[in-house]
């Protein structure tokens, strides 16, 4: 994605990072001359030149070596270079996965012809390094461990789920747009009165008690969560997947009053919306397939395998995840249709009503002074006031690029202590950024405001602390 800045004849161009390769190998695999192919598992892009494969993989395995006799226990997570920077990431034991990242360019033009400039400092490490351990996450939530592949059906099956599952997921890095919240990879909560969270309780058992082969279900409104029985780390990879992949595929216009059925065909007052985001399209055609995504969760220890079904009714989504064993049928699917569509509409509109008469009593909001993001790391809950959710897989920050760079270099920063500590920066132009560690929390703060002076700046986070976080503790 290049964006070109105005001026006359020194015109600039600046160009985004961009994904130059990303490559998966095992060292074991191919240990004598002559067998080096045989390490390689995925390689992106697949046009690359044998030899040139082989030759990258080889100073990635060298250079992981080299910095292995420095600190055994820690090896490489970055190299730096001028035109680009490598990522490594050994999720288990010696399979390594390598991201390699093109610096960010300037492109200047002198005497007619282009010069460019490598931007190396640009990329935080962290960031990025995030996003290469996110890649395998996805990985493992849909397929499994490596291992378990090596298990099935040796190289051969590892390298079929490499190839069919990074050739769709690397389309959907976009690199030019990763910043702290990739670090964080948080989960939005959705904020509910204790009334409506107890209904959307109750209705969560009644699911469960009539659609008894439920194992854990997940609810989610407006793309935020609000009850999950999935373990934490489990729900936070597929809140990333659900929010940035399947919920985006579906966006449909919400204009739907409760008196306007969608399905006719609805007896009496039981009209609704419900319909599967996974699985069968239409419920009344008798060949219909009831195919649903699998996903494994527990993957540390015990390992279990689902099918991930999605059902959503106007803002609301509710996952159920069954034993894989059991294959879903079509009468299954009709009977979940048919109980919790209802249901589910109802309760949708019941969370819609009262979020907007809370809305209303803590009064509008007008656009603070103040941007801010916040992330607890106790229930993985973050919060964004920066990030403006325009597109599926992007979200845009509305400050600097520059700005987003010193949040990330703070919280590199707050991640060498273990102690409560704040930072407070004096950016470019007007602007101050604040951040603050407390605890398992941390909140960070961008102000705009011409000639403020330290001690303002400090009361003004002050202020926002209590009113957006009255309940929670932060040192003064």
């Amino acid at each position: 994605m290049a964006t070109a800045a105005a001026g006359g004849a020194g015109q600039e161009k600046q160009l985004a990072p961009t994904l130059l390769s990303f490559f998966i190998y095992n060292p074991k695999l191919g240990p004598k001359e002559g067998e080096e192919e045989k390490k390689i598992l995925f390689y992106h892009p697949n046009e690359v030149e044998k030899n040139e494969k082989i030759r990258n993989v080889g100073l990635c395995e060298a250079i992981v070596q080299f910095t292995r006799t420095f600190s055994p226990t820690k090896p490489a997570k970055s190299l730096h270079t001028q035109k680009n920077r490598q990522f490594f990431h050994e999720p288990e034991e010696n399979f390594w996965m390598v991201m390699v990242v093109r610096n960010p360019i300037i492109e200047k033009h002198k005497d007619g012809k282009p010069v460019y400039e490598y931007q190396e400092e640009e990329l935080l490490d962290k960031v990025y390094s995030s996003v290469l351990q996110q890649c395998y996450s996805m990985y493992k939530l849909f397929n499994g461990t490596f291992l378990k592949a090596m298990e099935d059906g040796g190289v051969k099956v590892l390298k079929e789920r490499l190839e069919k599952f990074f050739h769709r997921y690397l389309q959907t890095l976009h690199l030019q747009s990763c910043d702290l919240l990739d670090v964080f990879c948080g989960i939005s909560f959705f904020p509910l009165d204790k009334m409506t969270y107890l209904k959307i309780q109750s209705f969560i058992n009644r699911m469960e008690e009539s659609l008894n082969i439920v194992k854990y279900t997940a609810f989610l409104y407006n793309d935020q969560l609000i009850w999950s029985g999935l373990e934490q780390d489990d729900m936070r990879i597929l809140y990333k997947y659900l929010t940035t992949s399947l919920f985006p595929r579906h966006m449909e216009p919400e204009v739907y009053g409760r008196d306007s059925p969608i399905r006719a065909e609805m007896p009496g007052n039981l009209q609704h919306y419900g319909r599967f985001l996974t699985g069968p399209l239409n419920l009344n055609d008798p060949e219909a397939k009831c195919r649903f995504p699998k996903i494994f969760v527990n993957t540390d220890d015990t390992y279990e395998e689902l099918h991930l079904i999605v059902y959503k009714a106007m803002s609301a989504a509710v996952c159920f995840m069954i034993d894989a064993s059991i294959p879903p049928t079509l009468e299954f699917c009709r009977k979940l249709d048919s109980i919790v569509g209802p249901q589910l509409t109802v309760l949708a509109s019941d969370i819609c009503e009262q979020y907007n008469i809370n809305k209303r009593i803590s009064g509008a909001e007008k656009e603070p002074q103040f941007k801010f993001i916040y992330f607890n790391h106790m229930n993985l809950a973050e919060k964004s006031t920066i990030h403006m959710r325009k597109t599926p897989s992007v979200s845009l920050a509305s400050v600097h690029p520059d700005l987003m760079k010193i949040l990330g270099d703070i919280n590199s920063d707050f991640s060498r202590v273990d102690e409560d500590e704040e930072i407070i920066v004096k950016a470019m132009s007007d602007y101050w950024v604040v951040g603050k560690k407390s605890d398992q929390r941390e909140l960070y703060v961008i102000l705009n405001q011409k000639n403020a002076n330290l001690i303002e700046v400090n009361e003004e986070v002050k202020k926002l602390c209590a009113t957006q976080f009255n309940n929670i503790f932060f040192l003064d």
